[in-house]
This record gives C-alpha cells, structure tokens and sequence, in this order.
C-alpha cells in the first residue's frame, strides 16, 4: 500500500517546479534570442530601452532551471518514497480511524 500523503505531496512541488520553469522562461526567453542573434541585450520591460548585461541575464535564467530542476527532482524522490513507504501500513491496530473489520 502506498501512502498517498507523500504522492499528494510530491504532485504539488512538481507542479511548482513547473510554474517556476514557466516564470523563468517567458521572462528570460527574449534575452536568449537577443544574445544569440546580437551582441547586446535590451530590456524593453519598462517601456523604454534599457542596456542590460547578457551573461547576468542569462546568470539568472540558469539559476531559475536550477531551481526548477531542483523541484523536479525533490517531487520526484517524495513521490518514490510515498510510493515505496511504508507509513500506512506500520499504524498500530489502537490508532486506526474509521470500521473496525471483525
């Protein structure tokens, strides 16, 4: 029997790292293309031109995929343990909620 708890768990950060991958990419996609195709990157966020650094941007981009990597991961191991755990089946027979089986 699997704990469904940890499963649940596991879901949801999994899902948050794809949220964060998501985030980080629609906001740092252009800087890629413009460090790709030009020399210099702009930051057209606010309406006027602004000279940024490509190397910071895409500094920030890498730390965004680490982070939402390092969701991935962490849902994945919680997700294997809820399925390999064994914490619904170690309750003691005194603690158990709900129809006793006769």
């Amino acid at each position: 029997m699997s704990d469904i708890r940890l499963i649940m768990i596991g879901a949801v950060i999994i899902f948050s790292g794809f949220v964060v991958g998501g985030i980080a990419n629609s906001g740092y996609a252009q800087f890629a293309v413009q460090q790709q195709n030009f020399d210099d990157c702009y930051d057209y966020s606010t309406g006027v031109q602004v000279h940024v650094k490509c190397s910071d941007k895409s500094y920030d981009y890498v730390l965004y995929l680490a982070l939402a990597l390092g969701l991935f991961g962490t849902g994945g191991v919680v997700i294997y343990k809820g399925i390999r755990g064994k914490w619904d089946n170690s309750v003691k027979d005194d603690e158990m909620v709900g129809p006793k089986n006769p």
